[in-house]
């Protein structure tokens, strides 16, 4: 649109508070932006000065102006935040911030379940969120499940179901961690007690909560009952620990948000901290593109309102780095020069700084990284798993055995994502005595970690056993003799359910199985148990490996053969009676292996 082509419109737009939308010939929306004045607003930009190219060239492809007129400069800076969070037009601040956030949900229900969701339905259910941290909020869910019992089943547990006996207590119950609404074991009084102190936790009120269990600890020693005393007494000291981590002010600050800024080229930062009752409870950190030259105070403006409607945030403060024009109705702006506010923008600024650095070092990294898209997937394995560094380098070690004996460990490494075949290591278990995984798993962990460091070399950041707790322990125990706990995170990959353990931790982790993150776990682990395979074939076709059943006189190679293909093992031949070998080689054969074991086990 020309100069000369706007002039004829100019006088039909309104001299009110609003909005004014930009389309292309596509009728594709290009900006959406607020004015105090909609017409003085829009008329800057047809001037002969333009401010930049990037505006020129705006200006040049809109074909179309539309507007929408409302009450007052907060409201169009409300509607402005809404329309470009929807559309996310061409021209506008982008923040670059697609991810569905989880909520923990309490379901509007007789006797509410309470768990993670990512979908916020109109359901009458009450939902707190959006966090971060997918990690944190499983802390979150699991402190209350070790703190008050609840029901997870979906049943439809109506007084009327209750009371004609439909249900069962599950195992849940018997392990503590209900206590049975299904079979009229609890109230429903009792119950909304407890989901009442649940709703005080997620909302970061904790007095309350201290105050029901103190309560509930005096009754109980005063009715001698000192074993639930004691629990009771363990849930306490697990909410002081969990508040000596959360709070990080005094209570006289509350309701308050924080933001922080860092401007470079076409590119911002912004920090966000949400406190409630004198605790950080939210932290997210955004960058932002931004198109036409806008002004740092205009990205952070923006950036606030975005991220503010993304949260739910009622804070009627927002502390920021200097003075900005934010139009939200009983908001007061605040630019601390020292005391407690200002400490906390020194923690936003060092947040913002560090998630800058970050971005550098992971554009550094790419030039290593064939495809940006495996390096985000490190990023979600970081993330999923709470990891300290973006797990660039990562190990994997699996024991494997022939028929049952000779046994060896795998190791397999990958780098930025992809495998290091040269870096593979095989271990042929020396120091133990027949078939004990988890001596083999530490002998390997030790040799493969002593070896590094002897050699002064890089440690990865993510070791993963395959095998689960036990294989988890041993490789713990390992790391710990060697003075390296600390250099890298080990975690237990089980292999049926394919859910992941820490060290010490009782409840496992899944992960979405169609996850990018759980597909490269999983295909870490394929690769170290191809290895061993690969490597168990190549001992049996060099005859490094015998099958022990061709020892034994009368029984040829092809015998043995088909009896280690039936029973799997030596160990399974072992332990099958004449009747069931029988069915297999013939009853001459049976009772020939059959003595043959016999023999062995008098003579051992």
């Amino acid at each position: 649109m020309t100069s000369t082509e706007f002039q004829q419109i100019s006088s039909t737009l309104p001299e009110d508070p609003g909005i004014y939308k930009y389309y292309d010939v596509n009728s594709s929306l290009l900006y959406v932006g607020k004015a105090k004045n909609i017409r003085k607003r829009v008329s800057s930009y047809f001037n002969k000065n333009l401010g930049s190219y990037k505006t020129h060239e705006l200006v040049k492809r809109i074909r179309r102006i539309e507007f929408t007129i409302v009450n007052s400069e907060q409201d169009a800076f409300l509607l402005e935040n809404s329309l470009i969070k929807q559309y996310q037009p061409l021209f506008n601040i982008n923040l670059k911030d697609d991810k569905t956030y989880p909520y923990i949900v309490i379901k509007n229900e007789l006797f509410p379940r309470v768990y993670l969701t990512r979908q916020k339905l109109e359901d009458g259910s009450q939902y707190f969120g959006p966090y971060t941290s997918v990690g944190k909020v499983r802390d979150l869910l699991n402190f209350i499940k070790q703190t008050i019992p609840l029901r997870t089943c979906p049943l439809n547990l109506t007084p009327r179901n209750i009371e004609k006996g439909k249900f069962k207590v599950c195992l849940e119950y018997h392990l503590g961690n209900c206590k049975g609404p299904c079979e009229a074991h609890q109230s429903l009084e009792n119950y909304d007690a407890n989901i009442a102190q649940i709703k005080n936790l997620l909302k970061g009120n904790l007095s309350p909560v201290f105050h029901h269990f103190r309560a509930e600890m005096k009754g109980y020693v005063e009715g001698l009952q000192f074993e639930k005393a004691e629990a009771v007494r363990k849930k306490i000291r697990f909410l002081e620990n969990y508040q000596s981590r959360s709070v990080v002010l005094n209570n006289a600050v509350d309701g308050l948000d924080v933001f922080s800024i860092r401007k470079e080229a076409e590119s911002a930062y912004v920090n966000y901290l949400m406190l409630e009752n004198g605790a950080i409870v939210q932290t997210k950190t955004i960058s932002v593109e931004t198109h036409l030259d806008e002004s740092i105070e205009e990205v952070l403006s923006f950036s606030i309102g975005q991220l503010r409607t993304t949260f739910n945030s009622e804070a009627r403060e927002i502390v920021v780095p200097f003075p900005i024009d934010y139009d939200e109705a009983n908001v007061t702006v605040t630019v601390p020069k020292a005391g407690e506010k200002r400490k906390l923008l020194d923690l936003s600024e060092k947040n913002v700084q560090y998630f800058l650095d970050e971005a550098r070092s992971k554009e550094r990294l790419k030039l290593g990284v064939k495809n940006a898209d495996k390096y985000n997937v490190l990023l979600q394995i970081r993330d999923d798993l709470n990891l300290p560094e973006v797990p660039v380098h990562i190990e994997c070690f699996d024991n494997s055995n022939f028929q049952g004996s000779y046994p060896v460990s795998a190791m397999v490494c990958f780098r930025n994502g992809e495998p290091s075949k040269k870096d593979y290591r095989l271990f042929n278990i020396k120091t133990v005595v027949g078939i004990n995984d988890f001596a083999s798993m530490a002998e390997a962990v030790s040799r493969r970690y002593k070896r590094l460091a002897a050699e002064n070399a890089d440690f990865p950041q993510l070791v993963i056993i395959d095998g689960g707790k036990g294989q988890l322990g041993a490789a713990h125990e390992a790391i710990e003799s060697l003075g390296l706990q600390g250099r890298m995170t080990l975690v237990g990959l089980a292999k049926n359910e394919e859910e992941l353990f820490f060290v010490g931790d009782k409840e496992s982790l899944k992960l979405p199985y169609d996850s990018a993150s759980h597909k490269l776990i999983r295909r870490i682990r394929d690769e170290v148990h191809s290895y061993g395979v690969t490597f168990h074939r190549k001992k049996r076709s060099e005859g490094t490996f015998k099958n022990e059943l061709e020892d034994i006189k009368g029984i040829g190679t092809s015998t043995a053969n088909l009896l280690l293909k039936t029973f799997r093992s030596v160990n399974g031949v072992r332990k099958q009676t004449v009747e069931e070998l029988s069915k297999v080689v013939g009853v001459s054969k049976a009772k020939l292996v059959k003595a043959y074991f016999g023999s062995e086990e008098e003579g051992g």
